[in-house]
This record gives structure tokens, sequence and C-alpha cells, in this order.
């Protein structure tokens, strides 16, 4: 499974987010090819990654999140909704050493990330709002697989995330890129 997913991934660095959107102007008029607001910073060693949603909901709380990225990923992105906040990370570095263990292609986090120099040092892909030194509560209250809305887009469990250094894309089925 893992050399098939770095070998999707390898074929999409050949194809750029900005590409697709060029050559799918009826994708992006159906609103089956949507693209995130530019809110993002990037993170991690893997610029360009891909793959399958899983979403998951939660305010100022990581326990859902490192109990998703204790499991296999093969392959697949984590979204999390982390409501916008900038108050407190609800992602660090021991999850995400997790997640690139596991095989996680890569992790959305509309909300803070902290240990920023061992996220960037780990293969594989990290968006997020900006970094906080707090940490999260750990009360496990979330909602996983439900749809989420960020970066102006709405999100479903299943769909597809397409990210690199133009932006990132989300799409109901998987393109052959």
């Amino acid at each position: 499974m893992r050399a098939s997913s770095s070998r999707n991934l390898d074929s999409m660095a050949l194809v750029t987010t900005a590409e697709v959107c060029d050559a799918n102007p009826q994708l992006i008029v159906s609103g089956e090819l949507r693209a995130l607001q530019p809110i993002f910073q990037i993170y991690g060693r893997r610029q360009v990654f891909s793959g399958p949603v899983v979403t998951l909901k939660v305010f100022e709380d990581n326990v859902l999140i490192r109990e998703f990225l204790e499991e296999k990923g093969n392959g697949r992105v984590l979204v999390v909704d982390g409501g916008g906040s900038l108050r407190c990370a609800i992602l660090g570095g021991n999850p995400v050493v997790q997640a690139q263990n596991n095989g996680w292609a890569g992790i959305v986090v509309n909300g803070c990330i902290r240990d920023v120099d061992e996220i960037n040092g780990c293969d594989i892909g990290v968006r997020a709002l900006a970094s906080h030194p707090m940490k999260a509560n750990k009360k496990g209250i979330g909602e996983k697989h439900v749809p989420i809305t960020i970066g102006g887009t709405r999100i479903s469990d299943g769909e597809w995330l397409y990210a690199d250094t133009d932006g990132i894309l989300i799409s109901r089925t998987e393109l052959a890129v």
C-alpha cells in the first residue's frame, strides 16, 4: 500500500493543483471540485500530498485527533475542523510522527499546531492556520466522519484532497491526474 500511495503522490507532483483547475472548469462550475481559501501555512517535509478524506470536528481538544492518527492511515488525509481557534494547538509533534509512521498522507487543521521543528522533520504533509505554544484540552469531545466547513468549503468524509504549494483542492471523487 505504501509504494502505491507514494507513486500517486509522485504522479500528483507532475500535475499541479493549478493545472487541475485549468483542465477541469466544468468540475469547478458544478461544485465537484473546490479550492479552500488560502489561509493555511505549509508544514512537514511533504509539500505535495493527496488522498481520501477523513473528517473530524473538535474545539481546543486533541484526544480524537490522536486516536485517529494511531490508526493505519492507508494514504488518507485527516481534515480537522478545529473551529479556527488561535488560542491553543490541537496538533503536536508526537501525533504527527505517529501519523507518518502509520501511513497517513497528510493532516489539514483549521486551527493551530505546535512542535513546528519536529513536524517539519516529518515525511508527511501538514497544513494549519498557525503555530501556538499552548496545548489543547483532553476531554475527548468532538464528532467523527461528519461534514465540516473549513476554508470556505464544505468537506465530507470520503472526498479527495489534493494539496501542493499553490493550495488545497477538494474533489467529490478521485481525479485521474
